[in-house]
C-alpha cells in the first residue's frame, strides 16, 4: 500500500534555520541558529526523510550554506533531499558525494533542460524537478521571477526524463498557514506519470488527511515547515496519519 511520506523542512539563510513568507527574503523569520539540532528533533520525533533549502543559494546560483546542510547530514540518520541553486552537474554531484538522497532542480529545469534530463538519466531516483508556481506561471530565480510556461507544461517536458519525483510548490500559499493548494497539487498529479511531493502552506493535520487521500492519484509526499514550527501541527501524529490507510470512497 502507498503511503504518504512526511518531509519536515529545514529552510537555511545565513546558516540559521528560518521560513519565509512566499518566498520572499525580506519576510524572514528565524527558528533557530543550530541546523544540526533541528535535524535531531525531527528525527527524534520519527522522520525519517527531510527537506532542506539553502535560500541563499537559491538567489545566488550556487551553493551558500554547505556548512549548514553538511552538519545536518551528520545529525539525521534517514534520508535527506537538498534544493536552492542547483544549477549544473557539479552541483548536482558535490551534494550527492557528501551523502544527500536526492537533490532538488528548480530554476534550471525551466532555462537548461537537458541538464536536468542527462542528471535524471544518468542518477536514476536522485532527481527531482522543482515546480515552484504563481498562479499556475512557473516562478524561477527563488521565486522572484514568474515565466510564462504553466506548471503542466512545464512537468510534461520531463515525463519520460527518469526524475524521481516532482516537487509542486503554491508559492502564494508558501510560509502563510493558508492551507495546502490540494486540488492543484492533484491535478498535476493526475497529468504526469511522475510521483508529486506537495509544498506550501500546510496549516495543520486537515492537510495531512486531505493529501494522504490522494496517494493513489500520484502524491507522494508533502513538505511542511512553519506549521511544526509555530506547533499547528504535530510531527509524530501527521506521520501516524500520513501512514494510515486512505478515508473509504476517497482513494
Amino acid at each position: 500500500m502507498a503511503t504518504l511520506t512526511i518531509f519536515p523542512a529545514i529552510d537555511l539563510k545565513g546558516g540559521q534555520v528560518v521560513r519565509l513568507a512566499e518566498g520572499d527574503m525580506a519576510r524572514t523569520t528565524v527558528y533557530g541558529d543550530d541546523p544540526a539540532a533541528q535535524a535531531r528533533l525531527f528525527a527524534q520525533a520519527g522522520a525519517s526523510h527531510l527537506h532542506v533549502v539553502d535560500l541563499d543559494g537559491a538567489f545566488a546560483g550556487t551553493s551558500v550554506n554547505g556548512g549548514a546542510v553538511e552538519s545536518i547530514l551528520a545529525a539525521f540518520p534517514g534520508k535527506v533531499q537538498v534544493g536552492g541553486g542547483i544549477r549544473d552537474r557539479a552541483g548536482v554531484d558535490r551534494w550527492l558525494a557528501l551523502g544527500v538522497e536526492r537533490v532538488i532542480i528548480g530554476t534550471a529545469a525551466l532555462k537548461d533542460p537537458d541538464f536536468v534530463k542527462a542528471a535524471a538519466r544518468d542518477l536514476p531516483g536522485r532527481i527531482i524537478v522543482g515546480v515552484d508556481a504563481r498562479d499556475g506561471m512557473v516562478a524561477t530565480e527563488g521565486w522572484a521571477d514568474v515565466s510564462d510556461v504553466r506548471v503542466a507544461d512545464l512537468a510534461r517536458r520531463f515525463e519520460d526524463a527518469g526524475v524521481a519525483a516532482l516537487l509542486f510548490t503554491d508559492v502564494g500559499r508558501d510560509g502563510l498557514l493558508k492551507g495546502c493548494n490540494v486540488e492543484a497539487t492533484v491535478a498535476l498529479a493526475q497529468a504526469v506519470d511522475i510521483p508529486v511531493i506537495a509544498s506550501g502552506g500546510v496549516a495543520g493535520i486537515a492537510d495531512i488527511y486531505a493529501l494522504r487521500d490522494h496517494v493513489t492519484d500520484g502524491i507522494e509526499g508533502v513538505i511542511t515547515g512553519r506549521a511544526l514550527y509555530d506547533g499547528r501541527l504535530d510531527l509524530s501524529e501527521a506521520i501516524a496519519i500520513a501512514g494510515s490507510p486512505p478515508a473509504c470512497g476517497t482513494a
